[in-house]
Order: C-alpha cells, then sequence, then structure tokens
C-alpha cells in the first residue's frame, strides 16, 4: 500500500520541505535588507522590518529652545521658555502616548501633565507639543532641557538612503569607483578559470594520456586544501615576478582558487556526454579542436554557466584575496567589499545607510543569479547519473 500510485514516499515530501525551508531562510533576509534599505534609522532600531507596514511607536529625543537665546522673564525672578517640539526636532505632528525628562524615566508623564524638575523648575508639554519650560535665573541657561517624546510614528519609506550611498559627493564617488574596480576584478576572474578549465576538463574526460586517473585525483584533492594556505606563498611569488599588488595579481589568484571546482564540475559533464555523437565526429575526421568548439562547448552551456554563477557570486563577495593581492594605500582599486568595511566604520551606528549599501553591493549578483538560475540544477547534476 505505502508504494502505490500517486503517493509520495515520505522522503520525497521530507526533500521538499528542506528545499522550501532552505529557499525561506535565503529570502527572509534579503527581503528584510531590502526593507531596511528604505526606512529610517529610527524606525530600524525601534522596530524590525516585517512591522514596516504598521505604525510604531518610537522614543524621540529632543532639546528645548536655547535658553539663552529665547528665555522670557516673566517677572518675579521667573524665567520662561516656550516653543514646539515638532517645529524645532521631530518634524510634523504626531500623537504623543507619553514623554519624560530622564532617560531613566522616559514615560513618567502623559501629555498635559507638569513635570517637577526640582527647586521650582517646571516642564509642561501640551498635546499639540508646545511646551513651557520655568524656572529661576540659575535653571533656565546654559545647556537646554532634554526631552523623551513617545509618540505613534507612521510608516515611513523614504529614497534618501539611496540617494546618500549613490549620489552624496563625500560618498558617491568612492562607492562609484569601488564598483567599477569589483567588476574589473570580477569579469576575467570568471572568465579566464572557465576557458582554462573547459580545455583541461575536456581532454580529462575524453583524451587517453599518461597519468589522466593522477591528475583527475589531483583536482579532486585540491578541492579540499584552504586557500588561507596559499596566499602568504603566492603573494610572495606575485612579489618575485613583479605583478605585485595589481588586477594581473588578483585575476591569477581567483583562476587558480577557482580552477579545481570548474575542472570537477566541468569534466563530470563533459563524460555524461553521449559517446557516440564524439566517435562519430571523428569518424567523419573532426580534430580534438574541432569536437570540443564545436560539439563540446554548445552541449555543456549548462555546466559552464553553473560555474559562472559560482565564480562570479564567489568574487563579487571576496574580501580577503582582494585584500591580499589588490588593495593598495592609495584606494585607486577599493572593491565594494573593503568600501562596505570603510562605511561600517565611519557610519557604524547608521543602520539605514549600512542596509543600503550593502543591498547595493548585493543587486548586480541577484541579477546574475536569477537570469541564470535555471542552468544552475542542470549544471550542478552534472555526471550523478548514469
Amino acid at each position: 500500500m505505502e508504494n502505490m500510485a500517486g503517493q509520495k514516499p515520505a522522503v520525497v515530501i521530507a526533500l521538499n520541505l528542506s528545499v522550501v525551508l532552505l529557499v525561506l531562510l535565503w529570502i527572509f533576509p534579503t527581503l528584510g535588507l531590502f526593507v531596511s534599505s528604505f526606512r529610517t534609522g529610527d524606525q530600524i532600531t525601534t522596530s524590525g522590518w516585517w512591522a514596516a507596514l504598521f505604525p510604531a511607536e518610537q522614543t524621540l529625543q529632543v532639546r528645548a529652545q536655547d535658553p539663552d537665546d529665547f528665555r522670557v522673564d516673566a517677572g518675579n525672578g521667573v524665567f520662561v521658555v516656550e516653543g514646539n517640539v515638532f517645529v524645532e526636532g521631530l518634524g510634523d505632528p504626531l500623537p504623543i502616548d507619553s514623554w519624560g525628562t530622564s532617560s531613566r524615566a522616559i514615560d513618567a508623564y502623559q501629555v498635559g501633565e507638569t513635570a517637577d524638575l526640582g527647586d521650582g523648575e517646571t516642564m509642561t508639554l501640551a498635546e499639540d507639543g508646545s511646551y513651557i519650560w520655568q524656572g529661576d535665573d540659575d535653571q533656565i541657561s546654559g545647556r537646554a532641557q532634554r526631552m523623551f517624546i513617545n509618540a505613534t510614528v507612521p510608516p515611513d519609506f523614504t529614497l534618501d538612503n539611496y540617494k546618500f550611498v549613490l549620489f552624496n559627493p563625500e560618498n558617491a564617488e568612492g562607492m562609484a569607483k569601488a564598483f567599477f574596480n569589483t567588476l574589473t576584478v570580477v569579469i576575467p576572474a570568471t572568465i579566464i578559470p572557465i576557458l582554462i578549465a573547459a580545455f583541461a576538463a575536456y581532454a580529462l574526460a575524453w583524451m587517453d594520456f599518461p597519468g589522466r586517473a593522477l591528475l583527475i585525483a589531483a583536482v579532486v584533492g585540491l578541492l579540499v586544501v584552504p586557500l588561507q594556505l596559499a596566499l602568504i606563498p603566492l603573494l610572495s611569488f606575485h612579489n618575485y615576478i613583479g605583478i605585485g599588488k595589481g588586477y594581473l595579481g588578483v585575476w591569477l589568484a581567483h583562476t587558480g582558487f577557482g580552477l579545481p571546482l570548474a575542472i570537477y564540475l566541468l569534466r563530470n559533464y563533459m563524460v555524461g556526454l553521449p559517446k557516440d555523437i564524439i566517435e562519430n565526429a571523428k569518424v567523419d575526421g573532426a580534430t580534438d579542436f574541432q569536437i570540443f568548439t564545436k560539439i563540446i562547448l554548445p552541449l555543456s552551456f549548462p555546466a559552464l554557466a553553473s560555474f559562472a554563477i559560482f565564480q562570479f557570486l564567489w568574487t563579487w563577495n571576496d574580501l580577503l584575496v582582494a585584500l591580499v593581492f589588490l588593495i593598495d594605500s592609495s584606494g585607486q582599486t577599493t572593491v565594494m567589499t573593503k568600501q562596505l568595511v570603510e562605511l561600517l566604520g565611519t557610519r557604524g551606528g547608521d543602520w539605514e545607510i549600512l542596509a543600503t549599501s550593502a543591498f547595493v553591493s548585493i543587486a548586480v549578483p541577484l541579477v546574475v543569479f536569477f537570469s541564470m538560475q535555471r542552468y544552475l540544477v542542470r549544471g550542478l547534476l552534472a555526471g550523478s547519473v548514469k
């Protein structure tokens, strides 16, 4: 009964649920980053991205007007400062839920109540945001009184984050330069290993020569070697032959680190191609180069696209290899990942700017992935079933 037609085995159901779970685990952070990139910093710190479409209570901080410039003598030694919190710092009027004058009691008072600040000094906040601060000559002077306003803030989406990241003079030039520097690294570092690996994979799959099995074993062994082990020796070799820190060095480094996976993936795919096609081509007098360029490459496009996705994403998101083989003191070759690290150092508290910058950084990989993802599964499953 368990194997009747129309019934799915439990393992298939479990596999489908696992795939759905993995997809959701990937989508939710990306969606959250996208939504956060359009929110203000205050909204990000007070509520999660999933609450972006609903009003949220926020604690807003504002100070009264400068007492030395705006205080008024009310007589009998009493001085008064009047103003409105929405005019001075909070923007559009909001429904105030509660307020306070100390960070330890930000909701101590309701609108309309008077806060006793001690020694006769008082602060009154009305529902429309207007306030009256009064006290003697010593109290109404120096630093302005601070107030914490708890208000229900409606959803607010803005393009200011993207304007700052992409068009602000103090940041846009660095981001634009980093974007083109990253493309300069990624495009050759994706094409070069594919070209080399395609030739090597064809030779290992369809050409007989001494030591072929050992080469295949060596390629498989190189898949498990951490790239960190080769960074310093490879950099020393680059300096010795004179290419030092530059684009050529980082292209060769990415090529070397990506070749084992590329050869392994493409070789498995090419081995699974029909043998009769290649034999018939040889009977018709085709050379190995003609077979490779006119038959193998067109048929191997899914595997080529699959590796191109991996290599592009890896090199685009890479920081370690870029720091070792490319970054210089002048910053002329700074890539996107390094630019984001610098932005994190200078604007570590501006979560909205960091979210926007991160989404700008992943926008290109997302486009590449979704445009070529239909080839990904076909390429990964290459050679698994004969």
